[in-house]
Formats: structure tokens, C-alpha cells, sequence
């Protein structure tokens, strides 16, 4: 068996592309969409019907509402093509509003629940921040269940967990770039900051028996995902999943119940004060999510313009 196949017989993968021939081509379980995506996919001519058809079909409506019909439309599409979840991504301008998070949440779930999707094929992703969380804590007790991404620390997951959300997207790729970047080192392996944030995060929740699922994101070499083999998830861009095809080598499960360690996990706690100040103690994880958010909202601002452009 290549790489691939070898992942997955012990984790789920995920594919990290809004491209429908990149998911067809590795059959994954489920898809991760994001505005940067989203964006990118437009630009190709096999998928600007879907845009059309979006604007043709909300003239009358906001230039968000009709964002939001697109967004269903790759939704739709993709979910005919896997058979598990697919992520769909709320504006990140709302990633400090509780409120509007929440009704964004629901309208996006109703808009899927019109198209004939069950809202258990659905995750609405939402920034780890303290709005986003309390956020997803409402929508998870009325059965919508939440991708957290931007997470970037072991307080942001904890915050999640205890809210209750059905799953975390901890960024292995941009941890690493920011160390890369402060120290001049080019990690490899298990000594990876990204890789140690993913591990610590997957043990911390198997010790206390959170339910919520971990999903490994943003890698930038195969070398990453290797190293969490056994997490519950993995979401990879299709370059990745192209190299993981490609090799023949083999792959050792890395992350499971077994190898929690026994000792030296306390249990922490996360109340808002505690969470906010942790937050700003992490000069990497601080920086980071004002950074995704930043350029999930910069992206969203160029597919506005291409539908204001197009109506």
C-alpha cells in the first residue's frame, strides 16, 4: 500500500480543497472548505457556473446572502462526492460576534436542510476565539455542530472541548512557519513545534475523555502528517495527498490511547479571563489568529467584489 492507503488504517482524511476532480482523486471521508478556497476555486473556468448561478439566482439579494448560496452550491457538490462531512465556513468578520455567529450558523444549516442535506453532514468552521467558541457552545445544544479552526494553543482546544464542540482544527503548518520564522530553525519530525501542539492537544483530550474530535491542518511537508498518524483527523491539500500516493514507504501509527502518557497532564480549566490573558501570554498563537482572521476577511473582501463585478 502507498502512504496514503497506509494513513488511512489509522486516521480519517480529510481533503483541504474546494477542487471536486482533487476529491474524487483521493477519496476521502470528508472536505474542509475556507474563503481562501473558495476564492481560488472561482477563479477556474470549470467552476464559474457555480458563481453564476449564485448571482443569477440572488439579484435581489446582498452580495452576503448571495456568498452564502455559493457557499451551499460547493457544499452540495462535495457531499456528493464523499460520503462523510463537509466544512463550511462562516465570515470571519464574525469571529468576535456571539450573535451573529450563532444566526449565521443557523442560516447557513437551514439553507443546507432546503437543499435536502441533514445538518449531521455539516459542520459550520468558526474562528477559536472566545465569541466563536460561546458561539459554537449554542449551536452544538441545538444539534449544529462546529469545526473550530485558527487554533493555534492547548487553551484555545481545552476552551473548545468544553464547550462541547464536535471537532478542532489545530494548525500544524502556520505554528511551524511562525517558529521557523522566530528561530531560524527548520524543525523536522517529532520536533516540529506544529507536531508538538497537535500531540499535546490529542493526549490532553484522551486523559480527560473529551469527546471532541482533533483534526490535524495547514501542513506544509508530508513529514508533519506522518508524524500524527493516529490523530482522529487529518485534512491535507491535494499536493500532499498526491506526495502520500506517491511513496511507498511505511507508516507508523503515532498517536493513540495506548501512548497518552500517564503522568504530568493536569487538568486545566478555562474561563474567559483565563483564556483571554493565556491568549496574549502566546505571542505565536496571538499573532497567528489576528493573522487568519485578517486574511480569511481579505480574501472574503475579493469575492465580493467579484460578484459586485458580476451583477
Amino acid at each position: 500500500m502507498n502512504q496514503l492507503e497506509q494513513l488511512k488504517k489509522f486516521t480519517t482524511v480529510v481533503a483541504d480543497t474546494g477542487d471536486f476532480q482533487s476529491i474524487q482523486a483521493y477519496t476521502p471521508r470528508d472536505a474542509t472548505t475556507n474563503p481562501s478556497l473558495i476564492l481560488k476555486a472561482v477563479q477556474k473556468d470549470e467552476y464559474k457556473p457555480l458563481l453564476e448561478k449564485a448571482v443569477r439566482d440572488n439579484l435581489d439579494n446582498s452580495i452576503a446572502e448571495t456568498i452564502d448560496h455559493l457557499l451551499i452550491a460547493f457544499g452540495k457538490q462535495i457531499l456528493r462526492i464523499i460520503p462523510g462531512r463537509v466544512s463550511t465556513e462562516i465570515d470571519a468578520r464574525l469571529s468576535f460576534d456571539v450573535e451573529g455567529s450563532v444566526a449565521k450558523g443557523r442560516e447557513l444549516i437551514k439553507l443546507y436542510e432546503q437543499a435536502g442535506i441533514e445538518r449531521e453532514r455539516v459542520l459550520i468552521k468558526m474562528a477559536a476565539t472566545w465569541e466563536g467558541i460561546r458561539a459554537a457552545e449554542i449551536l452544538e445544544k441545538e444539534g449544529i455542530h462546529c469545526n473550530m479552526t485558527l487554533l493555534f494553543s492547548l487553551g484555545q482546544a481545552i476552551a473548545c472541548a468544553e464547550a462541547g464542540a464536535q471537532l478542532i482544527s489545530p494548525f500544524v503548518g502556520r505554528i511551524y512557519d511562525w517558529y521557523k520564522k522566530s528561530t531560524g530553525i527548520d524543525y523536522v519530525g517529532a520536533e516540529d513545534p506544529g507536531v508538538q501542539s497537535v500531540r499535546r492537544i490529542y493526549n490532553y483530550y484522551r486523559k480527560f475523555g473529551y469527546k471532541t474530535e482533533v483534526m490535524g491542518a495547514s501542513f506544509r511537508n508530508t513529514g508533519q502528517i506522518l508524524e500524527l498518524a493516529g490523530c482522529d483527523l487529518l485534512t491535507i491539500s491535494p499536493d500532499l495527498l498526491q506526495k502520500l500516493a506517491d511513496s511507498n514507504a511505511p507508516v507508523e501509527r503515532k498517536l493513540s490511547t495506548e501512548s497518552v502518557p500517564g503522568a504530568g497532564i493536569i487538568k486545566l480549566s478555562q474561563d474567559e479571563k483565563t483564556f483571554r490573558f493565556q491568549l496574549n501570554e502566546d505571542q505565536m498563537a496571538s499573532e497567528k489568529l489576528g493573522e487568519g482572521i485578517r486574511a480569511f476577511c481579505a480574501d472574503s473582501g475579493k469575492l465580493k467584489q467579484i460578484i459586485s463585478g458580476m451583477r
